[in-house]
């Protein structure tokens, strides 16, 4: 590919989807229900969606 660069691609931080609460880690995005605990969920403004599985959920508004 001599004549086009790279697109980088921005990285998401793990300590955005955690937040300390007294002496506990609590959990700010929601997991997928397909794939389980460990897999964060992406929140868009109509909808979440999973991007390992591609599991999706619709908002109702």
């Amino acid at each position: 590919m001599a004549g086009k660069a790279a697109a980088k691609k921005a990285s998401v931080k793990k300590s955005s989807a955690y937040k300390v609460e007294g002496d506990k880690l609590v959990r700010v995005k929601p997991v997928c229900p397909k794939c389980g605990p460990g897999v964060f969920m992406a929140v868009h403004k109509d909808r979440k969606a999973c991007g390992r599985c591609g599991y999706t959920e619709f908002d109702k508004n």
